[in-house]
């Protein structure tokens, strides 16, 4: 009887356990979410005078830019997605080989969640032409249709680095002597609002991207 009883004790505690945890993990799961940066957010060293200390409801600006394929790349291609921005040069012997290597994994790493894309805007338009761009793509295996290297205007370029991405100094006026090279990495939700920011060449930064990305598509999209 003892035996008996003891055994009846051990199957209740059991399953008032299992019963306790079901109850009690949804309250105790939170889910992460990512910070929408503002340009009050940022360093004010990067941020346009006339934005510093805005508080809210600030997105990327509209582009009109060329893409590897010579079509025209605006943010309707984004509609729905989220995506990294960053800035290169095709002839960048230093960080941008690395930053192009590290899209091209990211890339590998969700190619079956074409939600997630990526932008890649020339610092040197006036010599990354189509044809370059092309050719500097196929050496990292990129997808046009995921990953967009793109050419234009430089003082718009400039400009959506400076006054959107807040990648760089706000320091030049996208002339002719201007020049700006960063390693910034800008992720980038589905509402054109900036959601994190990090170092295209740093190992741990490309890891916390990969995971912020899986968080945002949670976010986004409810799974990941």
């Amino acid at each position: 009887m003892k035996s008996k009883s003891w055994v009846l004790t051990l199957v209740i505690f059991v399953v008032i356990l299992i019963v306790g945890m079901v109850v009690a993990y949804p309250m105790l799961k939170t889910q992460k979410t990512l910070k929408v940066y503002q340009p009050s957010d940022v360093n004010p060293k990067l941020v346009d005078k006339n934005l510093q200390g805005v508080k809210e409801n600030h997105t990327v600006g509209n582009f009109s830019l060329t893409n590897q394929l010579g079509n025209e790349v605006t943010q309707n291609d984004f509609e729905n997605k989220i995506y990294v921005a960053d800035f290169f040069f095709a002839t960048c012997p230093s960080i941008c080989p690395i930053m192009s290597q590290n899209i091209s994994e990211l890339q590998k790493e969700f190619k079956d969640r074409p939600e997630v894309m990526f932008l890649s805007h020339s610092v040197t338009p006036q010599i990354d032409s189509v044809e370059a761009l092309l050719e500097y793509g196929e050496l990292y295996g990129a997808n046009p249709e995921r990953w967009m290297l793109t050419t234009g205007d430089k003082k718009h370029i400039y400009n959506l680095a400076r006054k959107s991405y807040f990648a760089v100094l706000d320091e030049g006026d996208g002339g002719k002597q201007d020049f700006i090279h960063t390693e910034n990495f800008i992720l980038v939700d589905t509402k054109k609002r900036l959601r994190g920011f990090y170092d295209g060449t740093s190992e741990s930064d490309m890891e916390r991207l990969s995971e912020e990305i899986e968080i945002l598509l949670e976010e986004e999209f409810g799974e990941s």
